[in-house]
């Protein structure tokens, strides 16, 4: 019972983890200064660590965290995208690892645009809602899923759900699987 509660612990505190509300959001909630100095404490960056990394002067950022000044745009976006990297137009796929094996990190090209394929691996419910909530959380376009799944993450997501269906030739020859075994 003890290692259930644990495991189940452990889901529960990922899950809050991947529905923290990220600086880009969090910026338009409070006060500039107050949500940077969250975000750093969170990632347990300094001032001068996210200035390098995001290209701005030491001096900038320091009057922003103090709330001295407001900041420009341009100066949010280098922030938040210093804070919060997220690769361009990605599909999730959320399935077994040896069904992502040649699947992950691949482009595909629809009409003009290109996207690419991020796969998730998950090998149990609680798994494959927490990578829906991580993928969602990074950024993808959509995230394709099995049926069963789908109405769980259709309901706590942002972005369209689509399901794999498996062809029928697929379905027969795991029934030959088992009438061979059996």
């Amino acid at each position: 019972m003890s290692i259930k509660c644990d495991h189940t612990r452990k889901i529960i505190s990922q899950i809050i983890y991947y529905n923290r509300v990220m600086l880009s959001r969090r910026i338009f909630e409070t006060e500039f200064a107050e949500a940077l100095q969250e975000e750093l404490d969170r990632q347990d960056m300094t001032a001068r660590e996210l200035a390098d990394l995001a290209g701005i002067p030491p001096a900038t950022l320091y009057k922003l965290t103090s709330g001295k000044t407001d900041p420009r745009l341009s100066t949010v976006r280098k922030i938040v995208n210093a804070l919060e990297p997220r690769e361009k137009s990605f599909i999730a796929a959320i399935a077994a690892r040896f069904l992502l094996d040649e699947l992950d990190n691949r482009d595909i090209t629809v009409g003009n645009r290109k996207y690419r394929i991020r796969g998730y691996s998950a090998d149990s419910l609680e798994e494959c809602i927490i990578a829906a909530v991580r993928a969602d959380k990074e950024g993808a376009l959509g995230i394709i899923c099995a049926p069963i799944l789908a109405p769980i993450v259709e309901k706590i997501v942002d972005c369209p759900v689509a399901i794999i269906k498996p062809h029928q030739k697929t379905l027969i020859e795991a029934i030959e699987t088992i009438a061979r075994r059996v």
